[in-house]
C-alpha cells in the first residue's frame, strides 16, 4: 500500500469529451511531464471499450515510468492491472474497495466520495486517497466557493485519508482549499481546457508551492 505522503497533490481528471479530442495522448504526455511525481492523470471515460482504454493507457504508461507522474485508471481494475498503472479510482458504481484490494493489492486505490461518512467508510475499506466533491456532477459547478471549503473541512475532520478536492477548482482556489484541510486538488477543464495544458498544470503546482512556503 502506498504511503499517504506519496499521494499526488494534483490530479488531472479526464472525461469522454477530453479523451476524444484529437491529439489527446500528446497532451496527456505533456501534462504528465509537467506534473512529475506530484501529479496524476486520471483516465476517466465511459465510452471507450476496455480494449480502447487499454490501448490509450499503454501509450501513457511509459511516461509514468519516465516522469514519475501517476497514471490512474477510473473504474477498470482489469485495465489498470494489465497496463501497470499506479492507481485506480473507484466510485459508487464500481466494485468495492476491499474487493479491488483483494485482486490488486499493490495498486493505489482512490475513492470518489460526496460525504464525510463515505470518506470514513472508504478509509475503513483500505482506500489510499479520497477525491471529494459536493455532488456527483462536479463538472457542472461554476467554481469552488466557500461551500467547498466547509465541505472539505467536514470531510478531513472525519478521516485521515489524503483528501483531494474537486469541483470547478481554479489555481487561485488551491491555497484556501489547502487551508481547509485538502491534501491536494483535482482539475478537469482547468487543465484540459487550457491552450497549454502542461503550463496550466504547472500553474496549479505553483499555487500549491506558494501555499507551502507561506
Amino acid at each position: 500500500m502506498h504511503a499517504p505522503s506519496l499521494v499526488p497533490v494534483l490530479h488531472a481528471v479526464t472525461n469522454d469529451e477530453i479523451v476524444a479530442r484529437p491529439g489527446f495522448p500528446d497532451r496527456a504526455i505533456a501534462v504528465m511531464r509537467a506534473m512529475g511525481p506530484r501529479g496524476a492523470v486520471h483516465l476517466r471515460t465511459h465510452r471507450l471499450t476496455a480494449a480502447e482504454l487499454h490501448t490509450l493507457a499503454i501509450q501513457l504508461v511509459d511516461v509514468q515510468q519516465q516522469s514519475g507522474c501517476w497514471l490512474v485508471i477510473n473504474d477498470r481494475v482489469d485495465v489498470a492491472l494489465a497496463t501497470g498503472a499506479r492507481g485506480i479510482q473507484l466510485n459508487s458504481r464500481s466494485m468495492r474497495i476491499a474487493d479491488a484490494r483483494a485482486i490488486a493489492p499493490l495498486i493505489a486505490v482512490g475513492a470518489s466520495i460526496h460525504t464525510a461518512e463515505q470518506a470514513l467508510a472508504a478509509e475503513g475499506e483500505g482506500a489510499t486517497w479520497a477525491v471529494a466533491g459536493q455532488s456527483a456532477d462536479t463538472e457542472s459547478r461554476a467554481g469552488a466557493g466557500a461551500g467547498a471549503e466547509s465541505f472539505i473541512a467536514r470531510v478531513t475532520e472525519r478521516t485521515t485519508l489524503p483528501v483531494i478536492a474537486i469541483g470547478g477548482i481554479a489555481p487561485e482556489d488551491v491555497a484556501r482549499l489547502r487551508r481547509a484541510g485538502a491534501w491536494g486538488v483535482a482539475a478537469i477543464r482547468g487543465i484540459w481546457g487550457a491552450a497549454d495544458a502542461g503550463q496550466a498544470a504547472t500553474d496549479y503546482l505553483s499555487r500549491h508551492d506558494a501555499h507551502e512556503a507561506s
